[in-house]
C-alpha cells in the first residue's frame, strides 16, 4: 500500500466533511460554529479520527452527539467528494485546542495591555552597571617584551 495514501485520505475527508457540515445537516442537535481541525486516518484506512471545534461551548455535547448520529449520512455525502473505492469509518472526537490557544492569547493580550497602562518612570531604575576602565600601566604591557 502508498505510505502517503493514509495522509492524502485524511486531507480528502477533512475537505470533504468541512463542505458537507458547512452545507448543514437536518438535526436540530447541530447547531453551532463547527471547524474540522483535523482527520488522522489509520494506516491501512479502516478508520478516520475527525477532530472537530465547536462553538459556543455550551453546544458542544448536544453537537457532537448529533454528528455521531449523522455520521452515516455524512460519510456518503463525503464519498461523493472523494475519489476512493472505499471510505474509512468516521469517529467523531471534539478538539478542544484552539479554545485553550484562543485563551492563551486572550491572557497574553491582557498582560500587554496592563504592562501598557503602568509607568516604568515610577519604578526606582537600577543604578548603571559601569565598566571597568583598564589599568593605563597593565594595558599598554606586552607580555612577551617584558622577560620574566
Amino acid at each position: 500500500m502508498n505510505e502517503h495514501k493514509p495522509d492524502q485520505m485524511a486531507a480528502a475527508l477533512q475537505r470533504a466533511v468541512q463542505q458537507v457540515i458547512a452545507k448543514g445537516l437536518q438535526d436540530p442537535r447541530v447547531s453551532g460554529l463547527i471547524t474540522v481541525t483535523s482527520v488522522r486516518v489509520t494506516a491501512d484506512c479502516a478508520e478516520a479520527f475527525i477532530n472537530v471545534s465547536i462553538y459556543p461551548e455550551e453546544k458542544e455535547k448536544l453537537t457532537l452527539h448529533g454528528l455521531e448520529s449523522a455520521k452515516a449520512f455524512i460519510r456518503r455525502q463525503a464519498g461523493d467528494l472523494v475519489r476512493s473505492r472505499s471510505l474509512p469509518a468516521f469517529f467523531f472526537k471534539l478538539d478542544r485546542s484552539l479554545k485553550v490557544q484562543a485563551k492563551i492569547l486572550t491572557e497574553i493580550n491582557r498582560a500587554i495591555e496592563e504592562t501598557k497602562g503602568r509607568s516604568f518612570e515610577s519604578s526606582p531604575r537600577p543604578e548603571p552597571i559601569s565598566t571597568p576602565t583598564p589599568n593605563p600601566t597593565n594595558a599598554d604591557r606586552n607580555p612577551e617584551d617584558h622577560p620574566r
